[in-house]
């Protein structure tokens, strides 16, 4: 990364409005690019259409701007890119690191029980790696390295040294869904990489995700960003807030509220006036305790 201007970036996924959370992760990102200089990108994840809401990133988007958190280009649609995700998979493909899969998900829960018997693994069991044995091709997997070989670690900014052994906590994962739809993995990496990205601070809900998205950089010859995980916010019973839990949208008409609470859960006491001298001391505490080094 020495030498390359900060390029940070928000993606959030359109399923409803920002709620405290969201903001959360939001600023965090925000603060860092700021901080450091560097420019800040807005990309609306919207490639599971199903789950979208008409109507949710236009309001997310004014939201931002309502918050004074104002991308630095005009913001990515991922609905728009399925050129791009074919060309990256039709790579991994002709290089021999993907495979078709025909389980369905009762079939990888009945080839789990089995496996377990014998070995301790949560992943994605390798049923189809040798074939499909006349079933139809429900997804498209791609391979991880035999266990021994998979261990993927990173230095995570705020959590520290993370390490994940792929071929037990994973397994093969999915790239293209059985309902034609791209995955989230693959998406956000041929993203990051196109966008130039040197640094993704997100929720910590995505942490163990990240693994996965280095092994998919190395293969397809992606520089890879720096990481920062954020705590989550949980709710009364201990769960991530969010969408599907019953958050509540952030009150538009309070910014300066919001902007302080949400920079609470980041550590950051934030006594201002107005949203403009808010953010301005939000970005001098954060350089303060986030800096990069030199």
């Amino acid at each position: 990364m020495t030498g390359v201007r900060y390029r940070g970036r928000f993606a959030p996924s359109p399923t409803g409005p920002l709620h405290l959370g969201s903001l959360v992760a939001a600023l965090a990102s925000w603060l860092d690019a700021r901080a450091h200089d560097g420019a800040w990108l807005v990309r609306i994840e919207d490639i599971d259409l199903p789950r979208c809401i008409p109507g949710a990133a236009e309001d997310i988007l004014a939201t931002l701007a309502g918050f004074g958190l104002l991308p630095d280009a005009p913001p990515l649609w991922q609905s728009t890119r399925s050129a791009q995700y074919s060309a990256a998979l039709d790579r991994l493909r002709d290089r021999g690191m993907l495979y078709p899969c025909g389980c369905s998900r009762k079939d990888i829960t009945e080839a789990l029980t089995r496996v377990r018997q014998r070995h301790q693994t949560l992943g994605y069991p390798g049923t189809c790696r040798d074939g499909l044995h006349g079933k139809p091709v429900r997804a498209w997997r791609v391979r991880v390295p035999e266990a021994g070989q998979d261990t993927v670690c990173f230095d995570d900014r705020w959590q520290g040294r993370f390490c994940q052994p792929l071929a037990d906590d994973v397994g093969d994962f999915v790239l293209k869904r059985a309902d034609g739809l791209w995955a989230y993995q693959l998406a956000v990496v041929v993203d990051d990489g196109e966008q130039g990205i040197t640094d993704i601070v997100r929720g910590m809900d995505l942490l163990d995700s990240t693994p996965r998205q280095i092994h998919l950089q190395h293969l397809l010859g992606l520089p890879q960003p720096r990481y920062l995980h954020v705590p989550l916010i949980l709710d009364a019973h201990g769960d991530k807030l969010s969408k599907q839990t019953g958050a509540t949208a952030i009150d538009h008409r309070e910014p300066l509220v919001a902007l302080q609470k949400a920079a609470r859960h980041l550590g950051l006491e934030i006594a201002a006036q107005d949203r403009a001298a808010f953010l301005e001391q939000a970005v001098r505490a954060w350089r303060a305790r986030h800096a990069l080094p030199a």
